[in-house]
Order: structure tokens, then sequence, then C-alpha cells
């Protein structure tokens, strides 16, 4: 039997991770309305097979809630960290493709969002929004881009030495058709793999502000919820209502990144033939 080299393993593993985050994302759909049901019968079971993760002190299935709450953080993360890479690949492009100007405008915008404590500045982008889905996604969008775009800005400045971007240049074509016809393409592989690994960042800063009290609302089963109102429960022994949706948020987090290593890999030249 012929072994695996390891392109077809990456090919493997990036293929593994997005089939278990799709699936994760696709059973808490289904299961958004039981999330939601209470049965005081069934209050503070610890795990066994009919509750993997158990119950909670109003009878819901800690287990159904944490696959809901990590559909809507996964949901979260990537409308977030779309909106934050097209962000990053605009104001990348300008900096460097626009002139002087622009770019040192770009470069303060940068520097001023970076020289500010990240977390407090999510926390006030989502508050001044009205918190909820819209605050928490507006925040995360407005304060994540800022490194792909240093990177794409620095990708731009090399490319605006290559020969042919300065053929095109005397040719008499515009800096915007540059930009859009021999830049977006070479740089598109930069900004996928930026997009993906923006993905785990995206989705912890989420978790963060909810369990702080600045995100989602307490009515949600968003994980940063969940972990949130288990914190009270947890010097009565009941471990488990913190323990498995924090593994599981851990979990997720790392195969967003596992994903975006693979697909860096999978798009280096020099790995064809690993």
């Amino acid at each position: 039997m012929r072994r695996m080299n390891g392109r077809e393993r990456t090919v493997l593993l990036f293929g593994m991770a997005l089939l278990f985050l799709a699936l994760i994302t696709i059973a808490g759909q289904i299961f958004a309305k039981a999330a939601m049901e209470t049965d005081f019968s069934r209050k503070n079971l610890s795990p066994c097979w009919e509750y993997l993760f158990g119950t909670d002190w109003m009878g819901r299935d800690v287990f159904v809630r944490t696959l809901t709450g990590l559909s809507m953080s996964i949901r979260i993360g990537l409308l977030a960290a779309g909106v934050s890479a097209l962000l990053a690949l605009a104001l990348g492009i300008l900096s460097a493709a626009m002139g002087k100007a622009v770019d040192s405008i770009v470069t303060w915008i940068i520097d001023l969002v970076m020289g500010i404590p990240h977390i407090l500045l999510l926390i006030l982008i989502s508050y001044a929004c009205g918190k909820g889905f819209k605050g928490v996604v507006i925040g995360v969008s407005l304060t994540h881009w800022t490194s792909l775009a240093r990177l794409i800005r620095g990708e731009v400045l090399q490319l605006k030495e290559a020969a042919y971007i300065k053929a095109a240049k005397k040719l008499g074509m515009s800096p915007w058709r540059i930009a859009w016809k021999h830049m977006v393409p070479h740089l598109f592989p930069q900004f996928l793999v930026g997009l993906i690994l923006l993905f785990p960042h995206a989705i912890l800063h989420e978790a963060s502000i909810t369990f702080l009290g600045f995100g989602l609302s307490p009515e949600q089963p968003a994980i940063g919820v969940i972990l949130s109102e288990s914190m009270q429960y947890l010097a009565m022994g009941k471990w488990w209502l913190a323990l498995f949706p924090g593994l599981l948020l851990v979990l997720t987090v790392v195969l967003f990144d596992v994903a975006g290593e693979s697909l860096r890999k999978l798009l280096d030249p020099g790995s064809a033939h690993v």
C-alpha cells in the first residue's frame, strides 16, 4: 500500500478540519430550538449516555447548547473575518499603490487601531453599536484587519518594484487597473490564508466579550453566555457546565488554525512535492 506524501496528508488534514467545522455549524442550526428547552425534572445531571455533557440548573442539555453556541460563533467568525479581510485587502492596496499621502493616512490608522488595547476597543465598538449579533460582528470586523493589512501593504510594496508592474505603468495603465489586474491575483493566496487565520481570533474575541457581558444577549445559547453562567456553579461541583463547552471551543479554534496552516502549505509552491 502506497504511503501518502506530505502534501496528501496536508490535503486530508485540511479536509477533515473543514468537515468537522461544517458538521458543528449544521448541527447547531438543527438543534437551535432544542437548546432553549428547559426541564426542571432533569436539572444538574452529570454527564451520562443520554446527556453527554450533562444538564444545567434549568435542565437544559449542555451538549446541545454547546453545539448551538459554537455554530453561532462560527457564523459570526465567518462574517466578521470576511469583512475584516476585505477591509485589510482594500486598505493594504490603497496604502501601497495610491501614493505617499494615502500611505501615510492608512499607516496612521493602522498604528492608531493597534495602539489601543484590543479587547477594550472591541468592547467599545460592540457596545456603541448596540451589542447583540450586529454589535459583535461590527466590533470584530473593525478590530482584526490591521495585521493582515500590514502584510498586504508589504507585499504590494514589493510588487511595485517588479518589472511587469513598471512596464504596465509605462504603458499608461491606471493605478486602479494595475492593482486589480496585476496585484490582486498575486495577493489572493495571502488573502485567503489570512482570512482563515482570522477566524479563530474572531471566535475567541466574540466569546470573550460575551463572557464579560458586552456581546451577545444572555437569552442566546452562546459559548460566552454558557461559560459565564457556569462560573457560579463550579464551586457547587458542577464542573461539566464549563469543562466541556470550554474544551469544544478550544478544539474549534485549533481546527481553524490547522485549516489555515494547511492551506498555507498547499498554496506554497515550495511544498508541492513534500
